[in-house]
């Protein structure tokens, strides 16, 4: 029964009175703690009263009924009296008998039997005549006689026996004249009264069927008139047991199942109550908490459960596991027995022992769904079975109590309304008794009939709420939430019903949330303020004063960048918050928060991840439009020298060393520190093969290896989250350390080496990330000349090892080869005249020329491009000329310049190689939290990390053969080197 379509779990509804319960205390003194006693606890002077459930004392001339449930006389002791408030015997003198009705004592004729009756040997005991007088001595004869006495003839017909005594009280005799009423054997005045306007009908809400039920129609009355009227324990119990069956539905109109109950409730309340339970009338079952305002919260909040619980045994506490106990009712209010619910007792689903007592497991969210046929439901359960659900703690002393466990009925009706599915709690009835299947009440006919409806609890929901500020694992009362399914029978065979059985834990995360708030909240200001003074180095960088269009799109992508790390950082806090904190607690302090309360976390992943996506792929299209150039110091070393014709030809430089320059910068535009398939290879080893995903259950488990027979608790969103992430981000930072640390000093560095192959090829790289701003590489070779043989190279090598030329730097008598570039706008303006001269002469007319033509401006761009740029870095041009220093402290830290390049351009030292910006390899922190999200949200969705780690492993390769490919187009295109050199 979901409203509006949507499932209303009572555990969510509750945690807002969990805070309140906390700081305002009830004064009500509603406690419900009830000492725990079984049939088998009483003595042997003892009965076991089902109503009270209590062992109470015979007097001294009774003893206890064979069923245990009441006192009989003993042996040799007739009854005075019977009435509500029990019986009461006198012993019969030494040699009389007692008759066997048990009100009369009798000389016997041949001996007395080990019960104080008459003993008669293969005859037929007969104790009063034929009009019910007593005998003086009792014969052994047949019975004989049927006229209206005290008497009369027993069921098989085989002895006189005394008529019920209502018989006797209403009408003096042995027949029930109207205006009485003979209902169940016995005989009530109804003229004028509430039995007389009985309705024997049962509502089934969800189908909209009011019909005639054969089982209300036999007992209904006459259990109501036995409750009422001689305070019958049992026909009390049968009376609420229909009450339940009809889901507690009261007409004011009618006299009804619980109408009747109502009252006899309000009518005995001379009768007093039991463990002080004012809801809970003497020899009448306990069905109701009453339906004032406001009394389920009071009931739920008011009053923690006496006893702790932890996750793991520890010397403070033992209780890891909660010890339900029902007391179990058949159809007709007999008192069965008490059980434990271990073994799947309210459970329709079938499974493992192990598996079912899971879910009594503290800390462990259980969770159990099937399909059951309606043939089974009603093979197997052919009468309803009553449970009275309370849960047990000791004492210090070593004694058993029991808590009662309220129900929330979900088919529970008021006044026409469903109000236990509303979410105002002040407007909820808490209720007791439950049942698992009725296939009895819809029966119309005959009892043997199939039953035209059957009911069946659909969902049972445990709800165990944790005590806020707790550091004991002190917990409310647990509330039961039981919602019915009505199925109309037709076709049994194939009909079938979904149900299940759950327990989950929750606690008051207000406190948890507004956390995440503030945090979010204060880092979202700091965001901002990060933001902006980006967007003003952005500023700077591309040589503009002007707040545009183009200015606020670049600080929204800046703080899209910005707050990605925010939504990151907060949730893989909290995910490892949660993870560390609940799975590691000794003393239970923190639960877990419901599926609904995790919408808002996967809320904040997604924002993470979109907004980091944004970031990263700002970051490729940025990198994939750079301007870069390859500055060729080479000079021609031969004289020159004439042709036949006369002319004179100087011989060229050699164009291959710009080539290699150029295919080893496309090769480690995709290098990374982390390798993504020893990457996500590894991540699936620890979360599959070593078990680490086993911490992202709903239990309090922290072992990584689970036996195939446990049961499997499901998964929490916050818990996988922080498992993934703790383990992506592990193996990353540690493949970073490795690499940063051991391969790239002892193995190969390709970033350095790159530098260092600049110097050797006598090329410099100058490179363009913003309009006025850049890295300039400096490969000048100190030799003057690097086109040479193998010998003078080697030559060359050992020179420059023992320190006999000059050091590689910009400047002289340094070993800076690298820097970041802030050029004037000049200066700028001069590159782009002669890179847009190049492209308008590649542009829509080239086809009027030929490729010789074409080859030959491509020629002459690069050696003008080549010409300006050496000239530049030379100091050649006066109005574009440029000076090197360092870069201030906080230039540092905030990666930006403070000075402005108005007139020369500034080169700053740059040990650390920052031109790394525009590869892969300067933003591995970038790479690193996308690929980690990527991967938690295809997780999130699929939930399942093989096919999160195979997606990811794809989506990586995918942007490395994009950026590769369209990365050396834009290489060959700026750099004017032939797309066919870069392999």
């Amino acid at each position: 029964m979901e409203p509006g379509g949507k499932r209303l779990f009572s555990g969510s509804r509750l945690l807002p009175w969990l805070y309140i319960a906390a700081v305002c205390p009830s004064s009500s003194g509603l406690g419900y703690s009830i000492p725990l006693q079984r049939p088998q606890d009483c003595t042997a002077q003892q009965y076991y009263h089902p109503g009270s459930l209590s062992c109470l004392q015979c007097p001294d001339t009774q003893r206890p009924s064979p069923d245990g449930t009441s006192c009989e006389c003993l042996p040799g002791y007739k009854l005075l009296s019977k009435n509500d408030n029990g019986i009461s015997c006198q012993k019969c003198p030494d040699n009389l008998g007692v008759t066997t009705d048990g009100w009369n004592c009798i000389k016997c004729p041949d001996g007395l039997t080990l019960y104080g009756h008459c003993m008669c040997s293969g005859k037929i005991l007969v104790e009063r005549d034929i009009n019910g007088t007593l005998l003086h001595e009792a014969e052994c004869v047949d019975c004989e006689g049927s006229e209206p006495s005290f008497t009369w003839p027993d069921a098989p017909g085989i002895r006189c026996e005394r008529c019920h005594q209502t018989y006797i009280n209403r009408t003096n005799s042995c027949h029930c004249y109207q205006p009485n009423i003979l209902a169940g054997g016995i005989c009530f005045n109804g003229a004028g009264d509430i039995f007389s306007r009985v309705i024997s009908t049962i509502r089934f809400g969800q189908l909209g069927i009011l019909l005639r039920s054969e089982w209300f129609s036999m007992h209904l009355q006459a259990s109501a008139a036995a409750c009422l009227l001689f305070s019958n324990q049992t026909a009390c119990q049968a009376l609420g047991n229909m009450c339940v069956m009809n889901m507690h539905y009261t007409s004011l109109q009618s006299a009804d199942a619980c109408g009747l109950f109502r009252y006899i409730f309000t009518n005995t309340a001379a009768l007093g109550v039991v463990h002080s339970i004012s809801f809970w009338r003497t020899n009448i079952p306990w069905l109701y908490y009453d339906d004032q305002p406001g009394l389920a919260a009071r009931v739920l909040t008011a009053f923690p459960f006496p006893e702790n619980f932890s996750f793991k045994l520890n010397d403070q506490t033992r209780n890891i596991n909660l010890r339900f106990l029902a007391a179990l009712y058949d159809i007709r209010g007999k008192f069965i027995e008490w059980r434990s619910l271990n073994g799947g007792l309210l459970q329709l689903c079938p499974g493992i022992t192990k598996r079912l007592d899971a879910a009594f497991i503290f800390g462990t969210t259980y969770e159990q769904n099937c399909e059951i046929s309606i043939s089974k439901l009603l093979y197997d359960h052919p009468e309803p079975v009553f449970f009275d659900v309370y849960l047990t703690y000791g004492e210090s002393d070593g004694r058993q109590n029991i808590w009662p466990v309220p129900v929330l009925n979900l088919n529970l009706q008021h006044n026409e309304q469903y109000i236990n599915m509303g979410n105002n709690i002040n407007n909820w009835i808490l209720t007791r008794r439950i049942f698992l299947v009725d296939s009895l009440s819809g029966r119309e006919n005959t009892l043997t009939s199939m039953p035209r409806v059957i009911r069946i609890a659909s969902k049972i929901t445990i709800s165990i709420s944790l005590v806020p500020e707790t550091q004991r694992g002190t917990i409310y009362p647990p509330l039961m939430t039981v919602e019915y399914t009505d199925v109309q029978v037709q076709n049994p065979d194939n009909q079938i019903v979904q149900v299940s059985f759950s327990v989950q834990y929750e606690m008051n995360q207000s406190d948890a949330l507004i956390q995440t708030d503030v945090a979010l909240g204060v880092l979202g200001g700091l965001a901002v303020l990060w933001s902006l003074l980006k967007t003003a180095a952005w500023k700077r960088r591309i040589g503009s004063q002007v707040i545009d269009l183009q200015t606020v799109t670049q600080f929204l992508i800046l703080f899209a960048g910005v707050l990605a790390n925010v939504f990151f950082a907060v949730t893989v806090g909290t995910g490892f918050y949660w993870l560390l904190l609940f799975k590691g607690q000794q003393q239970v302090s923190v639960l877990l928060p419901l599926p609904e309360d995790e919408k808002d976390f996967i809320t904040y992943v997604s924002c993470a991840f979109a907004l980091k996506a944004l970031q990263f792929l700002h970051t490729l299209v940025s990198q994939l439009s750079i301007h870069i150039f390859f500055i060729d110091w080479e000079r021609p070393k031969n004289k020159p020298f004439k042709s036949e014709g006369g002319k004179s030809y100087i011989f060229p430089v050699s164009i291959w060393r710009t080539y290699f320059i150029a295919n080893e910068w496309n090769e480690i535009q995709t290098v990374r520190r982390i390798n993504p398939l020893f990457q996500v290879l590894a991540v699936l080893f620890f979360l599959e093969i070593a078990g680490f995903e086993n911490l992202a259950l709903r239990d309090a488990s922290s072992s990584l290896s689970r036996d195939m027979q446990d049961y499997v608790a499901p998964w929490s969103c916050i818990l996988r989250y922080g498992v993934a992430t703790a383990l992506w981000l592990a193996i990353g930072c540690l493949q970073i350390l490795f690499f940063s640390g051991i391969y790239e000093r002892f193995v190969e560095d390709k970033i350095r080496q790159f530098v260092d192959l600049c110097s050797m090829s006598n090329n410099s790289v100058f490179i363009l990330s913003h309009r006025c701003y850049g890295y300039y590489i400096h490969g000048r070779s100190v030799h003057g000349h690097s086109d040479t043989n193998m010998e003078e190279m080697n030559m060359n090598l050992k020179r420059e090892a023992e320190n006999m030329c000059s050091q590689r730097g910009l400047q002289p008598n340094t070993d800076i080869q690298t820097f970041q570039m802030s050029i004037s706008s000049r200066t700028r303006a001069q590159f782009d005249r002669i890179h847009d001269n190049f492209l308008k002469n590649r542009g829509p007319s080239r086809f009027l020329h030929s490729s010789t033509t074409i080859s030959e401006q491509s020629n002459k761009a690069y050696h003008t491009m080549n010409k300006f740029l050496s000239s530049f870095i030379d100091h050649a041009f006066k109005d574009m000329d440029y000076f090197v220093k360092d870069k201030l402290l906080l230039e540092r830290i905030f990666s930006m310049e403070f000075m402005e390049p108005m007139d020369r351009s500034i080169f700053y030292n740059d040990e650390n190689h920052s031109f790394s910006d525009v590869l892969f390899y300067g933003h591995e922190s970038t790479l690193l939290i996308f690929d980690t999200l990527f991967f938690c949200i295809v997780d999130i969705l699929s939930q399942n990390f093989v096919l999160a780690a195979i997606i990811t492993y794809l989506q990586q390769e995918c942007f490395r053969h994009i950026r590769g490919a369209i990365g050396q187009k834009n290489l060959a295109s700026k750099t004017l080197v032939d797309e066919r050199f870069l392999i």
